[in-house]
């Protein structure tokens, strides 16, 4: 997929910066919470440690407590945005803010949250430089906060065979699909309605969803990616040799370490 200038800019740390400072309003990208409740219920519970990245001035989280969720910690690379949306929740024990970038969260410890919520922070950073490298340091992240089972909930403009790349090459994930309609889009002839809690069938590199719903699924659906956490991030993985290394085109000893 290419990008223009704008798209790209989505990528720049000060893009955020300026566009918080002109224009305060509260945004959802993509879905509010009300639209995606159903499954953010199936798949958490109120007592679940949840982390919102890339939060900006979103009423997302102050949805979820009002639903019941009790620890919502947000994070968002915009100071500009972080220091309004503290002084806006600061009697709202539930709702915490903190100026973070998401491809270094090293204040938060490992396996210290049950759930990551994603609304459009991947698909920012791969509109930007070095995409794949961000990117995947972003993943990365997610899977070191995330416990063991724990879930991110990624949703995303990016069709599977792009995104679920990015996915399987950081972390061991379990991955389920949903899918919803997006907001104020025209309906095609004999169009294909999803039930948002029943998982599209899904395929080791996507493909399978055109079956389910037909060609160009993004210009009609948002992809909601369930991640559930199996194993130690892929790219933290380290192999080590004794000093008898490999003999023979055998590995004489391995070792794996995770997190």
């Amino acid at each position: 997929m290419s990008f223009n200038g704008k798209h790209r800019a989505y990528g720049d740390p000060s893009y955020w910066e300026k566009r918080y400072a002109k224009d305060p309003r509260p945004f959802d990208w993509y879905q509010n919470y009300p639209s995606l409740a159903p499954l953010i219920r199936l798949y958490l519970q109120p007592n679940s440690r949840v982390l919102v990245v890339g939060c900006g001035n979103s009423v997302f989280s102050e949805g979820m407590v009002e639903d019941g969720f009790e620890d919502v910690v947000n994070i968002d690379i915009s100071s500009v945005v972080i220091e309004a949306m503290k002084k806006k929740y600061s009697d709202n024990a539930a709702l915490k803010y903190i100026r973070m970038d998401v491809r270094d969260m090293s204040e938060f410890e490992s396996s210290s949250f049950d759930a990551v919520i994603d609304k459009g922070t991947l698909d920012a950073i791969m509109c930007g430089n070095n995409s794949q490298e961000n990117s995947i340091k972003m993943v990365e992240e997610i899977g070191r906060v995330l416990k063991d089972e724990g879930v991110y909930i990624l949703i995303s403009y990016g069709a599977p065979a792009i995104r679920l790349s990015v996915l399987r090459e950081t972390c061991l994930w379990t991955i389920k699909l949903h899918v919803i309609e997006k907001f104020m889009v025209e309906r095609r002839p004999n169009h294909e309605t999803w039930e948002l809690t029943n998982p599209v069938p899904l395929n080791e590199d996507g493909s399978s969803i055109e079956a389910a719903l037909g060609k160009n699924l993004d210009a009609y659906y948002h992809c909601v990616y369930v991640c559930t956490k199996t194993g130690a991030s892929i790219t933290r993985l380290r192999m080590t040799l004794t000093d008898e290394g490999i003999r023979g085109g055998h590995l004489a000893k391995l070792k794996i370490y995770g997190y």
